[in-house]
């Protein structure tokens, strides 16, 4: 098992970028973000991811030693002391952001997959219910991982990164089902908005990059 495997924070992001700073995004995320937010003590993994359905249209979550990661002092450095490039970007190209700081509370599965549907909830969701649904999610066919989020934020802080974009939203829970294939990424999707209903917020988000600390996972 690795470190990411064992880890127990979460951060949770979706967000929209503005039309014309696209490129700009991709550069920043590459060549600085990334790098930077991997390089704080306990942070182990970074994975992002852009929306074939859904919306927003980019989702991506960072794989900390413990939620408490999220509150440590060498991370909120960096959160009330952006770079240049960084105050720029939350300033005036972020949108629609949604970021929460989670306990990962289940994980169904050892595998990662290329696709990812996302299921972010509102309200507290069920947890006997959403355990049982993993039970099943993880074996069905195409189905590589399946991990159940729980919100840890109430009353943080907002930092100076938040108060530039104009502020967050936060969910309450998110349910994660990575697959193999897009047909599969389909058909887990139906099947969760049908039995969900309007409760639920559902995307499906294709894995663009992913990286480790220390290097390329």
């Amino acid at each position: 098992m690795t470190t990411a495997d064992k880890a127990t924070g979460v951060l949770a992001i979706w967000n929209d970028i503005r039309d014309g700073r696209e490129v700009d995004f991709e550069s920043w995320y590459k060549d600085e973000h990334f790098l930077e937010r991997l390089a704080v003590p306990g942070f182990r993994l970074g994975r992002r991811y852009e929306a074939v359905s859904g919306a927003p249209r980019y989702f991506c979550y960072y794989l900390t030693d413990t939620p408490d990661t999220l509150r440590s002092l060498p991370y909120l450095e960096r959160l009330n002391n952006p770079t240049p490039r960084t105050r720029a970007m939350m300033s005036d190209a972020f949108g629609n952001m949604h970021r929460t700081m989670c306990r990962r509370v289940a994980r169904r599965g050892a595998l990662s997959g290329a696709l990812s549907i996302t299921v972010r909830f509102h309200q507290p969701a069920n947890h006997e219910q959403s355990l049982a649904m993993l039970d099943r999610l993880a074996r069905a066919d195409g189905v590589a991982r399946c991990e159940l989020w729980s919100a840890v934020d109430a009353g943080a802080d907002i930092s100076l990164e938040e108060r530039l974009r104009g502020g967050d939203r936060r969910i309450a829970a998110c349910m994660v089902v990575e697959t193999l294939r897009l047909s599969d990424a389909e058909r887990v999707h139906a099947q969760l908005a049908s039995e969900l209903g309007v409760g639920a917020e559902l995307g499906i988000y294709r894995l663009l990059c992913q990286l480790a600390s220390g290097g390329v996972a």
